[in-house]
């Protein structure tokens, strides 16, 4: 796992013998072990790694007025119960153009007003809740909703 692996060696003489992952990766997930021997003494401990991915489908970027697809998983074991999207902050509600099914959602017609922070938030039979996040961007033109935009001659046109 190197180069994404580091341990702080300045924080083992306090007892601090965490492990950094940067960047995480879905492959990553599982059962870690530690063993630190000091004198005769053996001390370990284990920890679950587990992974949540949020993918774009097709990859970005994303374009104004053309299907997306935005797919959440998880290397959680227990059954998927339900899947909840927000943007920016606010519950999205899963009728109209947005339609959400089994950890994804489709974005019928994406507009530039989509554009911004999507969260989804996984919650399963064994009562856990996991989320992540993913920053969406969208192609397209924000201009004024007649193409058409006349100018003197002479002066300037953006």
């Amino acid at each position: 796992m190197r180069p994404r692996v580091s341990v702080q060696d300045s924080a083992l003489r306090n007892g601090n013998f965490s492990l950094r992952i940067d960047p995480v990766r879905s492959e990553d997930a599982g059962l870690y072990e530690a063993q630190v021997a000091y004198n005769t003494e053996v001390q370990s401990c284990q920890v679950e790694l587990g992974v949540i991915t949020v993918t774009l489908s097709p990859p970005s970027p994303a374009v104004e007025n053309k299907p997306l697809l935005l797919s959440c998983n998880s290397s959680h074991r227990a059954s998927l119960v339900e899947t909840r999207w927000f943007h920016n902050g606010r519950l999205v509600p899963t009728s109209g153009t947005f339609c959400s099914l089994h950890g994804a959602l489709s974005i019928l017609r994406p507009a530039i007003s989509d554009t911004g922070s999507w969260r989804c938030q996984l919650r399963y039979s064994d009562n856990e809740i996991i989320s992540a996040t993913y920053n969406l961007q969208i192609l397209g033109f924000d201009g004024p909703a007649n193409p058409v935009v006349y100018a003197a001659a002479g002066s300037a046109a953006d």
